[in-house]
């Protein structure tokens, strides 16, 4: 049996992590010992509350708001990181938007809004990434993805090519980062339930977890708590040869769609 990692003394920069995913992901690693940058973009509260269950369990956090689609935002989001810990080990890259409309009904805002956020932000922060986990002797960057950017899913089509673009620039980071002992890996949960879904469930379409979670072969719909523990797993010494891979993290349930 593998041993929980340890992760004290590292630093973890989780976008996107004052709510739902992101928020379990940050407080994970908190809770196996690192320190984490905790970003948000609207949402100031329920980030600041990231933040202080994360210095409840003795850890350092830092708190940035800043849009990572926005090249500014993104520089400044490291530029603190490295004011504050002076390197990184890791960085998960969760914060997504999107516009959820028919094909015929996109417009071009909606498409760089959304390529921005889910897909060049990877590249862009992990370039800024770089030198600050040479500084540690590696590290690692894992992604959130989506079935969306494998399979064809309702009004979905701008975040389903965001997110394999995001596959794609999983692959071609692990190869070119290799050189510099930094690890490079997507997670691609399935339907999770979050307050997002709850508030969805009880507003639009009733029964929508209950039914999810009969149709996933698990018995239960993702938490995102499993999604944490998978990402801490790809950033452990027990995951060092796994590079460019997309882990589908969904209990099963993509398995059954045609």
């Amino acid at each position: 049996m593998t041993a929980t990692p340890s992760f004290a003394g590292k630093t973890a920069l989780v976008t996107g992590s004052g709510r739902g995913i992101g928020r379990a992901i940050a407080l994970h690693f908190a809770r196996l010992g690192a320190d984490v940058v905790v970003n948000f973009f609207r949402n100031r509260a329920p980030a600041e509350q990231t933040v202080a269950n994360i210095e409840s369990l003795g850890r350092r956090a830092l708190l940035v708001k800043a849009n990572i689609g926005d090249l500014d935002d993104l520089n400044r989001l490291f530029d603190e990181t490295e004011r504050a810990f002076g390197g990184l080990d890791i960085l998960v890259h969760n914060a997504a938007s999107g516009y959820n409309r028919p094909v015929l009904e996109q417009k071009p805002k909606g498409w760089n809004w959304t390529m921005n956020i889910n897909a060049r932000a990877l590249l862009f922060a992990a370039q800024r990434a770089v030198p600050l986990m040479e500084r540690r002797g590696g590290g690692h960057i894992v992604s959130i993805t989506s079935p969306g950017g494998r399979f064809v899913l309702p009004e979905y089509v701008v975040v389903g090519a965001s997110k394999a673009a995001l596959e794609a620039l999983t692959r071609y980071l692990a190869v070119e980062l290799a050189p510099f002992n930094i690890v490079v890996n997507a997670v691609s949960p399935g339907v999770v339930e979050t307050e997002a879904l709850r508030h969805f469930d009880a507003t639009q379409e009733r029964g929508l977890i209950e039914r999810v979670a009969r149709e996933t072969p698990a018995g239960r719909l993702v938490t995102p708590q499993d999604v944490a523990e998978v990402v801490a797993f790809l950033c452990s010494p027990a995951a060092h040869m796994i590079r460019g891979q997309v882990l589908t993290v969904d209990g099963g349930y993509t398995l059954r769609l045609r």
